[in-house]
């Protein structure tokens, strides 16, 4: 498998214009990458930091960017990851932990669990019952027990999630928020845990993980090292496991290791044999030195010599391709190629193995659980609802005290102006009210974009109740501005057009909602959607036909006043007032009732059925701002992925660690000359190559000045940490504590 990324220049926008030649070039993550991972064995891949260990996980799993140049072919049970859905035969846990900071540890993982289904385990159970009828056999109760709420789907709370959540030990935190930058939660090694879990409560074989032991004592990484192990062994499960600097117990729990190097394996096989391997070479681990600190450090060039053994022969650096090609001759080696050469028999794949099915459960199962998690995150986020209606409220006390009815008349045209500008006042405070849904929406995008390429549900399941859950919250926000300010305004008093202004206001809210619900999924960022935002609201309000009149809008711009949603509203909730009672007295020198005099001067359409077109129109608008926004969702990436940048030196260490080539130190004197010492940034989170850091030590020269500092010190006491429960948890937490407390009490009067 060949990978080729492209390093991009700062000079990005001259290069996208082919005014400046491109300094891009091809970059090998993963070179020559070929192995076998076999069922009931958990394997750790090891590797110095950047050696391509996320990439190759990612390739495995399915996952890799649709950007990077890629050839080789990855097969399970013989069969290419076009004939079933590697995502959900496998699972990639990844080493960034990205949870919605409002659920509990519970409910994360419970929400996981109802997504992912059970796959295979229920028609597994069936045929298992078939058989032990057949052959007259009784099974232990307890294993019937667990394997028959196993296999069972869609429930709210399931005994693998509980199962999980003690091998895992969080068990102590399973009813704490998850929090986030703005809340409280769990511990960033409970975060990293919860990560595992979201992975384990699905149906998934094959297990790919990417650094879970990052933030996890060893006590811990042991803990959960060991029970993957028993799983695997058990139910003849698969696990590649990436961990960083694993204690020897953890080490010891592993089957095979693979150890990756500048992109290239240098030894994949038994555990037993790999300290073989490298004695063969010439090297040898120190007694009390961890064999998979070893592993690390003796492919590095600054490293590497004081492993060497062979005293008689000098040393001279072994590079990771002569290291590559010796293991090829290995008798590991030989056997893993003898094995590679015989195809894998298609026939002997269980149907059961491998996933044909885009998503775990059917659509109902997995609308209900998005609808479960839409309304359990409103519920804990009711302050921000229960805030925007107090701000409605006392901007519908300002209204009514600016619009007085008894300061409004109906006499001149002029008059009807003053009420046209309290119903635009009025639209444009319903349509602002919608303003949030833009933050909000971006603040679960990634967690959303993680849960999307794991396929836990398609983007219209996670959108659609985003949408209908906000109706109910709609009436109740139009209703307080609609019953504070109508009549109050002066308003046509007949009640018939009070609830027509109230139905269109209904619709103008949720238009609102869905375009900046679409803003915030087509910008995908909060600065790009807050510039984009305003603007795309103050050009509907500009082309309302409020501010600029139809008869006054360029000819070059008309096509903006007929597409802007505002101008259908303005126009329908003027025709629903002037059209009324109030308004159809004939003023001097004229045919036609004020309210008609009126509308036409300021070029809007003055016939009765307009209402109805601007009701229409508004409701259209709200299906196609929601759809749109469903599209953003299911084909828009994560905005702004960082783009890796390499040195031209740190290429040529690469290359020199690689091949054994020198390094021109001319390079890197004017290099130094220029201020330009070698610096690299981390990849995107997709590749997660890391193909920065390649600078060895001895290239580091201290430059510039010791600075004086004065030292201090730090003291703390009695300090305490608590994290905030939800309501219902602690009220039940209270409950129990009383049941126990009077059957303590009854107990003793017994006694």
């Amino acid at each position: 498998m060949n990978f080729c990324c492209s390093v991009f220049s700062v000079k990005g926008f001259l290069n996208c214009l082919h005014i400046l030649p491109s300094r891009k070039k091809p970059l090998p993550i993963l070179h020559d990458v070929t192995g076998i991972i076999k069922p009931r064995r958990m394997a750790l891949l090891l590797g110095p930091p950047s050696s391509g260990k996320t990439t190759l996980l990612l390739t495995l799993a399915g996952k890799l960017g649709k950007d990077l140049k890629f050839s080789g072919k990855v097969t399970y049970n013989g069969h290419g990851m076009e004939e079933f859905v590697p995502q959900r035969t496998s699972a990639y846990i990844s080493q960034y932990d990205l949870h919605i900071g409002e659920m509990t540890v519970r409910e994360t993982l419970s929400f996981s669990a109802r997504c992912q289904g059970v796959g295979p385990r229920y028609e597994m159970l069936a045929e298992l019952a078939r058989r032990e009828k057949s052959a007259n056999i009784k099974p232990d109760p307890d294993l019937d027990l667990y394997m028959k709420a196993a296999s069972l789907e869609g429930q709210e709370t399931n005994v693998v999630t509980d199962y999980i959540l003690k091998i895992l030990g969080l068990e102590v935190c399973a009813d704490t928020l998850v929090g986030d930058e703005m809340l409280r939660g769990i511990s960033g090694g409970q975060k990293k845990r919860v990560t595992t879990g979201e992975m384990m409560v699905g149906p998934a074989r094959a297990l790919f993980m990417d650094e879970i032991s990052t933030g996890l004592d060893s006590s811990t990484t042991f803990q959960i090292v060991n029970s993957l192990r028993q799983s695997i062994h058990i139910l003849n499960g698969t696990a590649v496991i990436s961990l960083l600097q694993p204690s020897p117990e953890t080490y010891q729990l592993f089957d095979d290791i693979i150890l990756l190097s500048d992109g290239q394996i240098v030894y994949q096989g038994p555990r037993e044999n790999v300290l073989e391997f490298f004695e063969h070479m010439g090297f040898k681990c120190p007694e009390r030195k961890g064999v998979a600190d070893f592993l690390q450090e003796v492919t590095s060039k600054k490293d590497q010599e004081q492993y060497w053994a062979d005293k008689d022969e000098p040393y001279m650096f072994v590079t990771v391709n002569e290291f590559a090609e010796a293991f090829q001759s290995f008798h590991i080696g030989r056997k893993l190629g003898d094995e590679l050469a015989t195809p894998f028999d298609k026939s002997k794949s269980h149907p059961a193995a491998l996933t044909t099915k885009k998503y775990g459960v059917n659509t109902k199962q997995l609308l209900k659980a998005c609808f479960w998690r839409e309304y359990l995150l409103m519920k804990r986020n009711s302050f921000i609802y229960i805030f925007k209606m107090v701000q409605l409220f006392v901007a519908a006390f300002v209204t009514m005290t600016l619009f007085l009815r008894t300061e409004m008349h109906r006499n001149t045209v002029t008059d009807g102006g003053i009420y046209l500008g309290a119903m635009f006042f009025t639209m444009t405070i319903i349509m602002f009210n919608g303003f949030s849904e833009l933050s909000m929406s971006i603040m679960k995008l990634p967690v959303f974009y993680k849960q999307r390429d794991l396929l836990f549900y398609p983007a219209w399941a996670y959108s659609l109740p985003t949408w209908i859950l906000k109706i109910p919250i709609t009436f109740l926000e139009v209703g307080v501005w609609v019953f504070m300010t109508y009549y109050v305004i002066g308003y046509d008093p007949n009640i018939e057009r009070f609830f027509k202004q109230y139905l269109l206001l209904l619709c103008v809210n949720q238009m609102a909602s869905a375009l900046f619900r679409f803003m915030g999924a087509l910008g995908r960022n909060i600065i790009v959607a807050n510039t984009f935002g305003p603007f795309a609201l103050l050009t509907v309000l500009v082309l309302g036909g409020f501010i600029i009149s139809r008869d006054d809008v360029k000819k070059w711009w008309l096509w903006g006043y007929w597409f802007s949603p505002m101008m259908y509203g303005q126009n329908a909730i003027a025709v629903n007032e002037f059209l009324g009672k109030s308004w159809s007295h004939i003023p001097p020198n004229s045919n036609e009732s004020l309210g008609v005099t009126f509308m036409k001067s300021r070029g809007l359409f003055p016939q009765a059925y307009w209402y109805w077109i601007g009701v229409g129109a508004t409701i259209g608008y709200v299906f196609l701002f929601n759809f749109l926004f469903a599209v953003a969702l299911k084909y828009l990436d994560p905005f702004g992925k960082p783009q890796s940048v390499l040195s031209e030196e740190a290429l040529a260490d690469k290359t020199a660690s690689k091949t054994g080539d020198s390094v021109e130190l001319s390079s890197r004197e004017k290099s130094f000359e220029r201020g330009n010492e070698s610096h690299s940034t981390i990849s995107s989170s997709t590749l997660s190559a890391r193909v920065g850091s390649f600078s060895e030590a001895n290239q580091t020269r201290k430059r510039g000045m010791i600075l004086p500092f004065e030292p201090h010190s730090i003291t703390f006491d009695e300090i305490r940490y608590t994290v905030d429960m939800p309501q219902v948890l602690l009220f039940s937490l209270h409950y129990s504590i009383l049941v126990y407390m009077v059957n303590i009490i009854n107990l003793q009067c017994k006694i």
